[in-house]
C-alpha cells in the first residue's frame, strides 16, 4: 500500500528547524487527502535557526515570524527532536531505517574566504562567528573579539554586513531593549571602536543591502554616517544598465546613499564610512591585525553582460585592530550526503538531491533553504522554495519513487535515541525554555534573555 493513508502514514524527516524546514512541514500539511508525520531534528535544543540565531537582536519584528512556526509545530502530526545532530547522534543509514523521504534544511554554516594573505591573521573574524556570538549560539558564546581598537572593517555590503556595523555602532541603550546576549551587550558598551568602515568590492547600483538596512544605519542615535561624494556617483556602466533595466529598489538605496554624502558627524561619538569600488588584498599584521590594504577597482561588462570590479593600480592602507568578513556564505557537507563543493549545495533537481555520480535523484533525498539554492533571498524567499521541494516529493510519491523503510513506526526513532542515552529536547521542552527565557527578560526590560549553552537549557528542563 502506497505510503500516505490512514493505514500507512507518510513518515518524513527535516534536518534543520529554520524557516525552510517549518515551511516545508505546512506544505506538507496542507495537502489534504495526505497522512503525514513529520520530524523535524536540530543539533540545538532551539528550533528556528537563523531567526533565533542570525537575525539582528534590533529587528524584533522579523523574529515575530515564529508566531507562524509554532501554529505549524501545534499539528498532532509534528514532533520536534532538539539536541539532536545528524552525523552523530543519528546517521543516514538509522534515517533510511524510519522515514520515507528525508529532507535537509540545515542552511549554509560556512563563509566565503577572501583569499588573501593575513586572513588568518587574530583579529580576522568571519561574519557568522560575530552574528552568532552576539546572538547567543552556544556554538560561539566562547569567541573572543578585540574591540579595543578606534576603526573596525566591515568587508562586504550585503544586509549582513549592515547588520554588523550597526551593532558595532549603537551604544548601550540602543542595544539593552534588544535579545543581544548578555554577555556580548557588555562587552559592546566597552568598545571603543569609534569608526566603522563598510568595504564594497563594486559601485553603489550593485549593493547587496535592502533599502529599509541602509536607510536604518542613518538613524543612528549616536552614530553619524557619510560617504564619499565621488563614489557615489555611477559609473558609464551602471548608468547605461540602470537606464536599459531600471531597478526601484536600486533607485532607493541610491537615493538614500546620496542623501549620507557630506553628513556632519556632530553630536556623535561613532560614524561609520561606507566605501564603494575597494577590495582587500591583504591584511596587514604580524600575529594580529594591524591594517587593511585595499585596491581600487573600476567596473567593467563580462561575457554575460553583468559588471565585475577590476583591480587598477590604486592602493591605500586603513589601519585597523579587526576585520570582519562578510561576503557570502556556504554549505556544509554531511556525512554520507551527495555535496557540490565548487557551489557550496547539495546537487538537486528542483529540490531532489541528486548522486553526482549517476546524476539522478537518489530516491526519498530532499532538500530546501540555503543548502538547496545557495545564500540568497529573505526569510519569506523559503516559502515558495519549500513548496518546490514538496511538490517534487509529493510527485515522486505518486510514482512510488521513495525510500522503503523497514522500521517506520511512529515510535521507532524516538525509541533508538533512548537506547542510545540521547537527551532529546520536544517542543514541550522548548515551550518551557521560550517561557524562562521571556520571563527573565521582562524582568529586565528587555523581549528576552536567552540562555546561551545547551547544558544551562538542559538543566532548566531537569528542574
Amino acid at each position: 500500500m502506497q505510503p500516505g493513508t490512514e493505514q500507512n502514514v507518510l513518515r518524513v524527516a527535516i534536518i534543520g528547524s529554520g524557516p525552510s524546514a517549518f515551511y516545508a512541514a505546512a506544505a506538507y500539511f496542507k495537502t489534504t487527502d495526505l497522512r503525514v508525520s513529520i520530524d523535524v531534528f536540530d543539533r540545538l535544543p532551539t528550533p528556528f535557526g537563523l531567526v533565533r540565531g542570525g537575525v539582528a537582536p534590533d529587528h524584533q519584528k522579523i523574529k515575530s515570524v515564529t508566531r507562524v512556526f509554532e501554529k505549524i509545530a501545534a499539528h498532532p502530526n509534528f514532533r520536534f527532536y532538539g539536541n539532536v545532530e545528524f552525523g552523530r547522534d543519528l546517521k543516514y543509514d538509522d534515517m533510511l531505517q524510519f522515514y520515507h523521504q528525508i529532507f535537509f534544511a540545515v542552511g549554509a554554516g560556512a563563509d566565503r574566504s577572501l583569499n588573501i594573505p593575513g586572513e588568518e591573521l587574530s583579529g580576522s573574524h568571519s561574519a557568522t562567528e560575530f552574528v552568532a556570538w552576539y546572538n547567543g549560539h552556544p556554538y560561539y558564546r566562547g569567541r573572543k573579539f578585540d574591540l579595543s581598537c578606534e576603526r573596525a572593517v566591515v568587508v562586504g555590503m550585503g544586509n549582513v554586513a549592515i547588520d554588523i556595523a550597526r551593532i558595532l555602532a549603537k551604544n548601550r541603550d540602543e542595544l539593552a531593549g534588544t535579545d543581544i546576549a548578555e554577555y556580548a551587550l557588555e562587552q559592546l558598551a566597552e568598545s571603543k571602536i569609534t569608526e566603522i568602515v563598510l568595504l564594497a568590492r563594486r559601485g553603489p547600483a550593485q549593493a547587496a543591502f535592502t533599502n529599509p538596512e541602509i536607510k536604518e544605519l542613518g538613524e543612528l542615535a549616536d552614530a553619524g554616517i557619510s560617504v564619499p561624494a565621488n563614489e557615489v556617483e555611477l559609473d558609464s556602466l551602471s548608468a547605461e544598465m540602470l537606464r536599459s533595466h531600471p531597478d526601484p529598489g536600486v533607485a532607493s538605496n541610491l537615493e538614500t546613499l546620496k542623501s549620507y554624502v557630506g553628513r556632519s558627524f556632530v553630536g556623535k561619538s561613532k560614524r561609520i564610512l561606507i566605501r564603494f569600488l575597494r577590495s582587500p588584498v591583504e591584511i596587514l599584521g604580524d600575529t594580529r591585525v594591524k591594517g587593511v590594504r585595499l585596491v581600487k577597482n573600476k567596473l567593467e561588462k563580462s561575457s554575460d553582460d553583468s559588471l565585475r570590479p577590476i583591480p587598477t593600480d590604486g592602493f591605500e592602507t586603513l589601519d585597523t585592530g579587526i576585520v570582519f568578513r562578510s561576503v557570502g556564505y556556504r554549505g556544509v557537507e554531511l556525512p554520507a550526503i551527495p555535496f557540490d563543493k565548487s557551489r557550496g549545495i547539495m546537487p538537486n533537481i528542483q529540490g531532489r538531491v541528486v548522486d553526482p555520480a549517476t546524476n539522478r535523484a537518489v530516491d526519498g533525498l530532499y532538500c530546501t533553504g540555503w543548502i538547496k539554492r545557495g545564500p540568497s533571498g529573505v526569510i519569506g524567499t523559503n516559502k515558495p522554495d519549500a513548496q518546490e521541494t514538496v511538490s517534487s516529493a509529493l510527485e515522486d510519491l505518486r510514482q512510488e519513487k521513495m525510500n522503503r523503510p523497514s522500521l517506520p513506526d511512529r515510535e521507532a526513532v524516538t525509541n533508538l535515541l533512548m537506547e542510545r542515552g540521547i537527551r532529546f529536547v520536544t517542543f514541550d521542552d522548548w515551550r518551557k525554555i521560550d517561557k524562562l527565557e521571556s520571563e527573565r527578560g521582562r524582568a529586565c526590560g528587555r523581549p528576552r534573555l536567552k540562555f546561551t549553552s545547551v547544558e544551562e537549557m538542559l538543566n532548566v528542563l531537569a528542574g
